[in-house]
């Protein structure tokens, strides 16, 4: 049985932010995986994976919060979705300091993290 979540809007967000972020990334580690002159990779071509696994994470996450049976459950998991939204804006910051053409999609990618966060907020009050 598949579960629908209550708050499709911010479910439906969870999955396109996984979508750009996988997107931005796959355009991003091409763009760092190249070694510097001195031999040394990029430090920054790390944050495009994490971004995906950190995306990856919302819906699930979203899911398994609207599942808990009781309510300080259901806060303490919307208080982790919270804390990896978090996570995945700081590391589109970091990723905004890389030198790469892709900048801009990262911004892109911030900005719908910015709306997740605002539906995040309404739906953690009906929880």
């Amino acid at each position: 049985m598949t579960y629908i979540p209550r708050n499709t809007h911010l479910y439906n967000q969870a999955i396109e932010i996984l979508r750009l972020s996988r997107s931005v990334s796959n355009y991003l580690v091409y763009d760092l995986a190249h070694l510097k002159k001195d031999g040394s990779e990029d430090p920054y071509v790390y944050f495009t994976g994490d971004i995906v696994r950190q995306s990856d994470s919302l819906a699930p996450e979203i899911l398994k919060a609207e599942n808990m049976a009781f309510q300080d459950d259901r806060l303490k998991q919307a208080a982790s979705i919270e804390r990896l939204t978090s996570s995945l804006y700081r590391t589109c910051e970091r990723l905004e300091r890389a030198e790469s053409n892709g900048k801009d999609f990262v911004r892109i990618l911030r900005r719908e993290i910015r709306k997740f966060r605002k539906l995040q907020h309404k739906w953690m009050m009906t929880l």
